[in-house]
């Protein structure tokens, strides 16, 4: 993920309305055009009261020429299946993608990938019925939903001209509401301390439940680690039968 850092996560008191998501795709089955998209709405998606135990889960993250969804393209995706009991590493899935927009030297110095490598890679359009039939009928795993929902959705708009709408269990959002919102101790205020912010960057996530600390900036790496996140959050704050409707969005 480049630079997720950057972009402003969502709050506890930014959390917008419920979407009724199995309603959503119903009527985003009828409107859609293009036969791929049509296919991967029609393949449903859960009830907000299905358990997180019983809830199909997809690891998803990417990388990107920058840190603008209009202007900037999507290089590489990184897939990991999972549920909340088991990630399915070696049914994972890495793309390589040829933007429409040249690598700018400061994104190759933070993910690493470079012309010569994307120069034989498939167009995102090449690979849309891939992509969206792997992810179908999953909610999507990623730290900083910013990012994915707006690269996707802003590669799919003048590649098909439409765009693309699913939930996602943001991880990064995931720690801001259980730490960010935290109150200072009675101790704390009586000493005139506030508790430090703790960031909620996806290694520094992960530092805090223990879990090891992997290569930044690489889609499929991310992707995992993002999984392994979901799995840590859950043991600490929720529990197995949690509705998914109290963590996607």
């Amino acid at each position: 993920m480049l630079h997720a850092g950057l972009l402003r996560p969502p709050g506890a008191g930014d959390k917008p309305p419920p979407v009724d998501w199995v309603t959503r795709f119903r009527e985003l089955q009828q409107s859609a055009r293009d036969p791929r998209l049509k296919a991967y709405y029609a393949a449903g998606m859960v009830g907000a009261d299905t358990p997180l135990a019983d809830t199909p889960l997809m690891a998803l993250d990417v990388e990107t020429t920058g840190l603008d969804p209009v202007h900037d393209g999507i290089v590489s995706i990184g897939l990991v299946p999972m549920r909340l009991d088991i990630v399915r590493a070696s049914a994972s899935r890495y793309r390589l993608l040829r933007p429409r927009v040249p690598l700018g030297a400061e994104s190759v110095t933070i993910h690493g990938i470079t012309d010569t490598q994307i120069a034989s890679a498939p167009d995102l359009d090449e690979i849309l019925g891939e992509l969206l039939q792997a992810i179908a009928g999953h909610v999507l795993v990623v730290h900083c939903s910013a990012i994915e929902r707006q690269f996707l959705d802003g590669a799919l708009a003048p590649r098909i001209g439409e765009r693309i709408a699913f939930p996602v269990i943001d991880t990064m959002e995931l720690e801001a509401r259980l730490h960010r919102g935290q109150r200072p101790t009675l101790w704390d205020r009586l000493r005139g301390h506030r508790p430090a912010r703790l960031s909620i960057r996806l290694a520094a996530s992960r530092a805090r439940y223990g879990l090891p600390r992997y290569r930044p900036h690489h889609a499929l790496t991310d992707a995992l680690a993002s999984a392994e996140l979901l799995q840590a959050q859950v043991a600490h704050r929720f529990t197995a039968q949690t509705p998914v409707r109290e963590l996607w969005t």
